[in-house]
């Protein structure tokens, strides 16, 4: 008597409809934070599945749709649509905090722009740093002027258009003077020295606020970029 080879074992549950396996599909894909590979959909697929031949069709069905079922590596995800990632974009506005020393470098450009780096430190009293300077440039509150005709020619610095638009201002003549910051209670805080001083002049709507030359950086060497201790 002979062996007979076994016959394959008939699986005791029928595989659902290849149409209830991609609706299985859709929905294991639609409820996965992260991307599913083909393993995850065997294990949980029915047993007979075919969850390859249902992926594709499921694939096929979302073809020209806002989302598509796309390959992630190995594993398979729901994507928008190329096409239309441009409506996922989300402007938004980032606060960000001035430390006082950009505070008062700020305010002292709009008193008396056009203004150089050595007469800022001259009317706070204190060095200005790199940083303080190009973080007003970064926020495009102030940016280059024209460089004195001093030797030297240092560059000089005044406030923007969106630093008037950003406070309301039609020009800089329309900045407080100091009885209205007192008033304010803005002046509190200030050194008395610079409290008394005497009243800034508000800069006026002539060129040198925004000059033709304003965007020219200074040379790699102006003394205008050198860090103060």
């Amino acid at each position: 008597m002979t062996d007979t080879p076994d016959a394959p074992e008939e699986s005791l549950f029928r595989a659902p409809p290849l149409a209830e396996q991609e609706r299985m599909v859709e929905a294991l894909l639609f409820a996965s934070a992260e991307p599913v590979s083909m393993s995850e959909l065997e294990a949980r697929l029915p047993h007979g599945s075919d969850p390859a031949e249902a992926l594709h069709l499921l694939r096929k069905r979302y073809e020209g749709r806002g989302v598509q079922v796309s390959k992630v590596g190995e594993a398979w995800a729901f994507r928008t649509a190329a096409d239309l990632g441009f409506l996922m974009a989300r402007e938004q506005v980032e606060q960000r905090k001035l430390s006082r020393a950009a505070v008062e470098t700020l305010a002292i450009v709009a008193y008396h722009q056009p203004v150089t780096r050595a007469e800022i430190e001259e009317i706070r009293g204190v060095g200005v740093s790199r940083g303080t300077v190009d973080q007003l440039i970064e926020l495009n509150w102030i940016k280059f002027g024209r460089r004195r005709m001093t030797p030297g020619r240092p560059v000089t610095y005044v406030v923007t258009q969106d630093f008037l638009d950003h406070f309301g201002l039609e020009s800089a003549r329309d900045l407080p003077g100091l009885k209205e910051l007192r008033e304010a209670g803005l002046l509190e805080s200030r050194p008395p020295e610079m409290e008394d001083g005497p009243e800034p002049q508000r800069a006026d709507d002539t060129g040198d606020m925004f000059d033709d030359d304003a965007d020219a950086a200074p040379e790699d060497d102006d003394p205008i970029f050198e860090d103060d201790a």
